[in-house]
């Protein structure tokens, strides 16, 4: 993998050694290690994400993202930042106020220098909207996060995810699928930008309900670790107005440093674990790219079909 802590990490001492990245960005405290397991430094980290941002940066496109940020690591303080701060960040776009009027700007990233900027400042996760800033008023897909709980093990998550994209499939809806680069899946349904927050929010909860009640040794939908014991809880949650989920292509603030990574349903039963591939591990990966979902943006679809043949009115609310 090219500028990857594998191959760099020896040489993170300071401006003249970053390598691959602009000679307008300085990074501060590159020798830093960020993730004692891999031995990461906030340098490759950097590096890292400048190596991936072809693949990123469109499923950051005009989206409203948020940002894991860890200063000292993943041994110290994390925080979410969802709106702009007092500094502004190279690159980093404030969105209009009126989006969110009671917070200040949100914030949108689309180009290298915003992402960089955003590492340089220790983003470790970016996060973004089901909705882009051009309309946000309506959600441009549904998000169904897969969340194992106590003992579920891989294969039943793997089963799960199925079954899913199964009933997914029965209302005539497509979807793409993605590792979360945690214990859970991410399936993501593309849609026509035409229901509001409080619709697509409701009808993803109307599909996990039915879901749960079909099969309930599989699934729950409700949240919270005693309802999830030996079952996985479907997080519809992140359909709502102001919810986020991680990006394709971000890092997980978590030890060893794993990617959230597109797939094909194909190869859902040889993936040995949502945590599959990481900084370390990324390389060949890179190639595949964004294949998986080539088929993401023409397959876009109107909710209204899946939402009659589950007998869901639009105006029943969240």
């Amino acid at each position: 993998m090219p500028a990857t802590a594998r191959t760099l990490g020896k040489d993170a001492t300071g401006a003249s050694q970053h390598n691959g990245l602009p000679a307008s960005l300085r990074v501060t405290h590159p020798e830093r290690v960020i993730d004692k397991q891999s031995g990461i430094t906030k340098l490759q980290l950097v590096q890292c994400y400048a190596a991936m941002a072809p693949l990123l940066l469109p499923h950051l496109k005009d989206r409203p993202v948020a940002l894991v940020r860890a200063p000292d690591g993943l041994d110290g303080e994390r925080f979410f930042q969802k709106h702009a701060g007092p500094a502004a960040l190279a690159g980093v776009t404030r969105l209009p106020r009126e989006i969110d009027p009671s917070h200040p700007p949100l914030l949108k990233i689309d180009s290298l220098q915003g992402l960089l900027s955003a590492a340089q400042m220790n983003t470790i996760e970016l996060h973004t909207w089901n909705g882009t800033d051009r309309a946000i008023g309506t959600p441009d897909r549904m998000i169904f996060d897969l969340d194992p709980g106590e003992n579920v093990d891989w294969p039943r998550t793997r089963e799960g995810t199925r079954l899913v994209r199964a009933f997914l499939q029965d209302l005539g809806l497509p979807a793409v699928l993605k590792t979360s680069g945690g214990k859970g899946m991410h399936i993501v349904v593309p849609l026509r930008p035409q229901y509001d927050w409080e619709t697509v929010k409701a009808f993803s909860r109307a599909i996990v309900l039915r879901l749960a009640q079909a099969l309930p040794g599989h699934f729950v939908a409700r949240s919270g670790p005693k309802n999830r014991i030996g079952r996985i809880f479907i997080d519809y949650l992140r359909n709502g107005f102001g919810a986020t989920t991680v990006a394709a292509w971000s890092v997980r603030a978590r030890p060893g440093l794993p990617v959230s990574v597109p797939i094909t349903w194909d190869e859902l039963d040889g993936l040995p674990g949502s945590a599959h591939w990481t900084l370390l591990t990324l390389g060949d990966r890179l190639a595949t790219g964004n294949t998986p979902w080539a088929h993401y943006d023409s397959s876009r679809i109107s909710l209204t079909d899946a939402m009659r043949r589950l007998d869901f009115r639009p105006d029943q609310g969240a």
